[in-house]
């Protein structure tokens, strides 16, 4: 690139971004489960139809809500996400990203038989490759998978894997166990010999309540809520001595917000210090842990916006490798440009844009 492009690119880049920044989450959308029908075979086409499944919109986030998409990222038509000319516009070129990250959620993984919940989180890993991956070089993906079955889930992780674009292993934050059972360990396994981050997105199988008290009424309760389903995901990853049978593993927690985490390293680590010889296994401090193993993606940040208060947020964390640039698109969770938090000095804004996303996805690293 000419001298004069990089000074165009850079006039039309918005405010705090720099060339190549590589956004660890946008979301795809499927329509309907119609859009998957040439990735099944004849017989799943016709159970689909036959379980009156096949058409249905799988999503269960109302689409119609504020948060779901912002306004000047609706299209006229159809589902915020699904088409990607738009993604390109808003996104991929808006920013002027190196790559982004694609994860859909389509509500698969949440399906009661586990048969379909394999088949259909096989078809939409094969119309991510196809209908994304396939049109745009910038474009990464994540694998989805069924908990249901974690030996199938493992297998359908080697399969997907081969097609180096798909960087990391996408499950949900709440299910009906918790991610640090031996259930669950050969999902683990195989991520951690492929260089595959486990990425945990906020969302449900809806099995139990998102309260730990029980069922609440409102949008806002379900969304203010999230962050114990992760709270509980990571102590259980670390008691459960998942990083010390697997300590090549990373996890990235996803739309998790920020804010929580300082307090449970804080919290996690004083109970461990007294209660440590119930969990031998875990031979550091859960907040040493957290510094190693997990990362958080940027949206929603929900820290006061006081750049003193970011300042201090951060010194909590005791790290700046922790945190990964997201846009969240189409969601909203900021508007205009403002997708940085204000009082970000920029010797962290490189960080969070490229250095951190590279060393946390190897594979982004093969393509760079």
């Amino acid at each position: 690139m000419s001298a004069v492009d990089q000074t165009e690119v850079a006039q039309r880049l918005p405010s705090g971004i720099e060339r190549g920044a590589i956004d660890c989450d946008i979301h795809p959308a499927l329509s309907s489960t119609k859009e998957l029908r040439p990735f099944l075979d004849e017989h799943w086409q016709e159970m689909l139809a036959v379980r009156n499944i096949d058409g249905l919109d799988l999503t269960s986030f109302p689409p119609k809500a504020d948060l779901f998409s912002r306004p000047d990222w609706r299209p006229k038509q159809g589902k915020p996400g699904s088409e990607i000319g738009a993604v390109k516009a808003d996104v991929l070129d808006h920013f002027d990203l190196k790559f982004a990250i694609a994860n859909c959620l389509y509500g698969a993984q949440a399906a009661y038989n586990e048969y379909i919940g394999e088949v259909l989180c096989r078809a939409i890993n094969d119309w991510l490759s196809k209908e994304w991956l396939d049109k745009d070089k910038r474009l990464r993906a994540s694998i989805v998978v069924s908990l249901a079955n974690p030996e199938a889930a493992a297998e359908e992780i080697e399969r997907v894997a081969a097609d180096r674009r798909f960087v990391q292993v996408l499950v949900l934050a709440m299910g009906e166990a918790l991610l640090g059972r031996k259930q669950f360990w050969p999902i683990y396994r195989v991520a951690e010999r492929l260089n595959l981050p486990i990425g945990i997105h906020a969302g449900s199988t809806y099995r139990h309540a998102h309260s730990q008290a029980g069922f609440h009424s409102h949008l806002v309760e379900d969304y203010v809520v999230q962050s114990q389903g992760f709270t509980a995901q990571v102590l259980s990853l670390i008691a459960e001595g998942v990083f010390a049978k697997f300590p090549g593993l990373r996890v990235v927690l996803i739309e998790s917000g920020v804010t929580w985490m300082p307090a449970l390293m804080w919290r996690a680590t004083k109970n461990w210090r007294g209660a440590r010889i119930e969990i031998p296994w875990v031979r550091q401090a859960p907040a040493a842990i957290m510094r190693e193993h997990f990362r958080l993606t940027l949206q929603p940040f929900d820290a006061p916006p006081d750049p003193a208060d970011f300042e201090r947020l951060m010194e909590h964390f005791g790290t700046d490798e922790m945190f990964l640039f997201s846009t969240d698109y189409p969601h909203w969770h900021f508007d205009g440009d403002d997708v940085l938090p204000a009082g970000m000095p920029a010797s962290l804004v490189r960080k969070i844009l490229v250095d951190n996303p590279l060393k946390t996805y190897p594979r982004l690293v093969e393509a760079s």
